[in-house]
């Protein structure tokens, strides 16, 4: 299929897996999520750049205030509509002209809804932008795209008074994952993805999002079976759930078209309690292949795919979904407050 828009972004042709998103909102966030890394993202809602660009400035934790990131992640970007003249307190820049410094094309005109129906009918597929020259399909999991996005030192985020300390393995950590640690007084230590954080002395560890296949990370996956023997409280986020899984001797497997939005309902096993979330992954856990010990612990309620796994009577637990949300819902939260809870009950 080939579609023709109307180029607003950085003049040159890209490749890469083409997926969607249907969030309104949080296009900012979207762009510099890691775990974007080697897509062309496609937006559902018609209306994208209104509100422009916010700066690049910093919080009071030296991370990047209204990004997930330092830098855009996706390899292109696709919309239906687009505005020149935006309109918020904090827009610094057009959309356009963020795409232009960071090199990223972009297309607008787009029938974003007849491109999104034969995603979701034939599930996401390679595709390509062509603007200056021709260019050949490139398939982004062909990469070990976690070392794309993973630091290649140890950060520490030291926090005055605090007796607490929290090991984030960055396979593509967003900024807010570490923000809600920071928020909650906590020091928090970011290490590469295929760091062995074991040796280190933490009292918790956070296993962060990030993109790609989670089988290629062979060494995070070793290194989290290995902490699992200290049996110190670990918590997974998106691909973190799914390297814990692989961990634990469960298996993963590639989903049609993914979760990408922040609308997606995720239900409490056993329960009837169901919360609103914001999703981004492509990738999911088969909790059939669950060792003893372990239990689905949300599922999604539109497909019924898994959400989240914890160990009946370990402190180990993770979530598919992104409790942090930045630019999305925050019914889930109290999940880093019951980290922080477990892990001084455990100490």
């Amino acid at each position: 299929m080939i579609f023709e828009g109307v180029s607003f972004g950085h003049p040159k042709s890209a490749a890469g897996e083409v997926v969607f998103n249907t969030g309104m909102v949080g296009y900012p966030q979207s762009l510099t999520d890691p775990s974007y890394r080697g897509q062309i993202l496609t937006f559902t809602y018609p209306l994208i750049g209104n509100y422009g660009v916010p700066g690049d400035e910093l919080d009071e934790f030296s991370l990047e205030k209204h990004f997930e990131s330092s830098g855009i992640h996706v390899q292109g970007m696709i919309i239906d509509d687009y505005t020149e003249r935006p309109s918020h307190w904090t827009a610094k820049k057009t959309l356009g002209a963020w795409l232009k410094e960071q090199e990223i094309p972009g297309l607008y005109g787009i029938d974003t809804r007849a491109l999104t129906k034969t995603l979701r009918e034939k599930g996401v597929m390679l595709g390509k932008i062509i603007i200056d020259r021709e260019a050949g399909f490139d398939d982004p999991n062909r990469r070990d795209l976690v070392k794309e996005v993973s630091p290649d030192r140890i950060r520490t985020y030291a926090q005055k008074g605090s007796r607490m300390t929290v090991v984030v393995v960055d396979c593509g950590c967003k900024n807010n994952i570490i923000r809600e640690l920071l928020k909650r007084g906590v020091n928090v230590i970011r290490v590469p993805y295929d760091y062995d954080f074991t040796g280190l002395t933490y009292d918790g560890a956070l296993i962060s999002n990030g993109p790609g296949d989670p089988k290629k990370c062979v060494k995070t996956i070793e290194h989290i079976r290995k902490a699992m023997a200290q049996e110190k409280p670990l918590f997974g986020i998106c691909l973190g759930n799914q390297l814990t899984a692989l961990a634990a001797g469960g298996n993963t497997y590639k989903l049609k078209y993914g979760h990408r939005s922040q609308n997606q309902p995720a239900y409490l096993v056993g329960t009837r309690r169901c919360f609103i979330t914001a999703q981004n992954h492509g990738f999911a856990v088969d909790d059939k292949t669950l060792p003893e010990g372990w239990d689905p612990w949300f599922r999604n309620l539109n497909d019924n795919t898994n959400e989240g796994i914890r160990h009946r009577t370990r402190p180990f637990f993770t979530v598919q979904f992104h409790p942090e949300a930045m630019a999305g819902p925050n019914d889930t939260n109290f999940l880093f407050d019951d980290f922080i809870k477990i892990i001084e009950e455990h100490r």
